[in-house]
């Protein structure tokens, strides 16, 4: 690692490949928390470039335990994190809205690191027992239209890396990973990224692939569509800069989308959101960035229809009878 180190310090970047045997040695425990915290901190300090990116996702994939939902043709919605704007649930409330407009969604998620409740913490909470068991998780998706996949169940090689993310408590390029490792590989994701130089990397990267995508940056620094400024917005490549009343919705105020200091908090607030109880700010966030993934998944189909299908999926009970149905499955 000292090698690496003082290469990058000389203002060099990894190949590619160089890129994926160094994350692969940090998943096989082969340096120590200081050496790893060493290398995370360079990338603190200047842009991660396309190979180095790459690199990296690909020791993640090859790492982690891979499931099979190819059939269900899945949804991921997830953002990067790392925005540190500390809004609710917004990503796990639209898996559960796109589940009740009829599509199947795979989640990945973790726990919060840069804050205090992630998905899995959500999820958790409810009662939702992790799993990386196959059968269980295609009962769920097909039952339910949702099942989660916890990101440490699919990459348990990445446990070393845990304690050096939680004493660091900053955005990672771990942070830049999480939406591209899906251990399901799914076809269809809508991403939000928390700077603008991230959605162009994760543009280039996705049109090599064979992934029909979305990715979206609020420009006020929100790794999701925030409706409190323009936000910009990139469909299989397509980009476009879009503003709340280009979509008919008002513009929101920062702190209407606070989400809470504790676990308990958060869930207070995303069962009340999922029940149809949220304030207008709080159930427009959730049904843009729905729309944007329904748009994502039926490029066909206009915006309007699109949020005509979220309004109708969250206001209708349909999102919450999913989400209640999954958590009834874990008894």
């Amino acid at each position: 690692m000292r090698k690496i180190l003082n290469y990058l310090l000389e203002h060099r970047t990894l190949t590619r490949k160089e890129s994926e045997e160094v994350l692969t040695n940090i998943a096989q425990g082969i340096y120590s928390e200081s050496e790893m915290a060493a290398f995370i901190t360079v990338y603190l300090m200047r842009s991660i470039t396309v190979d180095e990116l790459s690199g990296f996702r690909d020791a993640l994939l090859n790492l982690c335990i891979k499931i099979d939902l190819s059939d269900f043709d899945a949804i991921d919605v997830c953002g990067t994190g790392g925005d540190g704007k500390d809004t609710f649930n917004i990503s796990t409330l639209s898996t559960f809205i796109l589940a009740g407009s009829g599509l199947r969604v795979a989640k990945h998620g973790n726990y919060g690191v840069t804050s205090a409740c992630g998905s899995s913490n959500i999820l958790e909470y409810f009662g939702y027992k992790f799993s990386n068991d196959q059968n269980k998780l295609r009962n769920e998706i097909e039952k339910t239209g949702v099942c989660f996949l916890h990101a440490p169940l699919f990459n348990p090689a990445m446990k070393n890396i845990v304690p050096v993310r939680k004493a660091l408590k900053v955005k990672t390029f771990f942070n830049m990973l999480g939406p591209m490792v899906n251990p399901s590989f799914p076809k269809k994701q809508l991403i939000g990224v928390y700077s603008l130089d991230l959605a162009r990397l994760y543009n280039y990267l996705y049109q090599l692939s064979d992934v029909q995508y979305t990715i979206v940056h609020s420009l006020d620094g929100y790794d999701e569509v925030s409706l409190t400024s323009d936000f910009k917005y990139i469909l299989n490549g397509v980009e476009q800069i879009l503003s709340p009343a280009m979509l008919n919705y008002e513009k929101n105020d920062p702190d209407s989308l606070k989400g809470g200091k504790t676990v308990k908090d958060s869930a207070d607030i995303f069962i009340k959101v999922l029940e149809g109880r949220g304030t207008v700010a709080q159930n427009s966030v959730a049904i843009v960035n729905s729309q944007l993934a329904l748009k994502c998944y039926y490029p066909a189909k206009t915006l309007n229809d699109c949020k005509g299908l979220a309004e109708e999926s969250l206001l209708s009970g349909k999102a919450i009878d999913s989400f209640r149905k999954l958590i009834e499955m874990q008894a």
